[in-house]
């Protein structure tokens, strides 16, 4: 005779037989809530995967060994994670904690997050989902116990436990999500479902074998066939690939279409792998036997292409050249003068005497002569001003007749008087 099938329980019915056993087998906590909110996110990265006592140990170990949360966030991950030795996984908690305070500062340039309860619990979810780095299970956490929201907080041993249930299935778990758990607990019973659960995936992560473990899945769900044999950990989460948006596919296109628009020519355009010297071109470096000795005598053929950093020279700066002085404009009324040509050094030149004659004393090489000096130019005198007489008008003066000596007249045109009359007012 053989026995009917029993029909399994929904996932309702599993989370109400899995809140009834944890019941049974742990005991809530009560939470701070009387730290800052900033303090409670920094709890929160410490807990991840962590029992409480161990993460409050941490936070405490953590004020004492720095000066304050900016010396935390400029302190590397290597020196945190030996100052939080005592969790399951230091280094994690280290950058989740350099990266909250990292992010907060960028944003506000302090440290406080109090600005997150000020307004409704959506508002204060988005401050925080906004901070980078920060893990989904702090978020999940601040949610439900500093906000006051319904969320049940989820880490990797949660799920694990979850898993083994037959709560979530293979999917699921490889998701990393557990969709509709907050429907199945009420809202003033996600604390306690949430603490209980977190200290079962301890368990799980601690010791898979345990007679906690075994004693929550039997009042749980027996027929669940999905505990690991001992000695064996249970696998590890095997995400799907990521899907891939129109808008992707765009950026990879336009991504590959200006790389090969700005490939270079040559044997370095060849496809490589990286961090590898190319092969050189076909042809080149000695011809060599079938043995892979060079032939004697051959000739020894192109240089092979090697790829050389791109070390970036200093520009080749000229000496400036010199620069010839600028001609000195003559004044109104004075004759330009001319550069003085260099004076002998040999010869030495006495005063003209009285017949006009120049006389220059013969110099090392012997040579002599004798010039005549330029006549004289009589001075030209200048011509008196004429007074006003009674019956010129009052203010004019009547000029002189322009002698043969004071030169042609100016034309019409030339004089300044002209040119003034041909400017335009400003």
């Amino acid at each position: 005779m053989t026995t009917p099938n029993r029909q399994q329980p929904n996932r309702q019915q599993l989370v109400a037989k899995l809140h009834k056993a944890l019941r049974a087998t742990y005991k809530p906590v009560d939470h701070d809530n009387q730290r800052p909110l900033l303090e409670q996110v920094l709890y929160a990265c410490c807990l991840e995967n962590t029992p409480y006592d161990v993460a409050a140990q941490s936070m405490k170990r953590l004020g004492e060994s720095y000066f304050d949360l900016n010396e935390v966030r400029v302190t590397t991950v290597a020196e945190l994670a030996e100052t939080l030795h005592d969790l399951p996984d230091p280094s994690r908690a280290a950058l989740a904690l350099r990266r909250v305070l990292q992010g907060v500062f960028e944003s506000t340039y302090s440290f406080s997050l109090e600005n997150a309860k000020k307004h409704s619990i959506a508002h204060g979810m988005k401050i925080l989902e906004h901070i980078h780095g920060i893990p989904p299970f702090v978020v999940a956490f601040i949610g439900s116990t500093s906000l006051g929201g319904h969320f049940i907080p989820l880490d990797m041993g949660a799920m694990q436990g979850l898993f083994l249930v037959g709560i979530i299935s293979q999917e699921e778990y490889d998701a990393d999500k557990s969709p509709g758990l907050e429907r199945f607990i009420p809202k003033k019973a996600s604390l306690e479902f949430g603490s209980l659960l977190h200290q079962f995936g301890v368990d799980v992560l601690a010791n898979l074998h345990g007679s906690g473990v075994k004693k929550v899945l039997q009042a749980t769900n027996p027929d669940a066939k999905r505990l690991p044999k001992r000695g064996e950990p249970l696998p590890r989460p095997n995400p799907p690939p990521a899907a891939v948006s129109k808008d992707s596919l765009r950026a990879a296109e336009a991504a590959k279409t200006a790389a090969e628009e700005h490939r270079p020519a040559g044997p370095q355009a060849a496809a490589r792998p990286a961090g590898k010297t190319p092969m050189p071109p076909p042809g080149s470096g000695p011809k060599r036997a079938a043995d892979g000795t060079p032939v004697a005598g051959s000739k020894p053929g192109p240089k092979p292409f090697v790829v050389k950093p791109n070390v970036g020279r200093p520009p080749a700066v000229k000496p400036p050249e010199p620069v010839a002085p600028a001609p000195v404009m003559a004044k109104k009324g004075e004759v330009a003068k001319k550069p003085a040509a260099p004076k002998a050094a040999a010869k030495s030149v006495l005063p003209p005497p009285k017949g006009g004659t120049v006389a220059v004393t013969p110099a090392a090489d012997g040579g002599a002569g004798s010039r005549k000096a330029p006549p004289a130019k009589p001075p030209i005198p200048k011509p008196p001003i004429a007074k006003p007489t009674g019956g010129s008008a009052k203010g004019k003066r009547e000029l002189p007749p322009r002698s043969a000596a004071a030169g042609p007249k100016p034309v019409a045109g030339d004089r300044p008087s002209d040119d003034l009359s041909r400017r335009k007012p400003r």
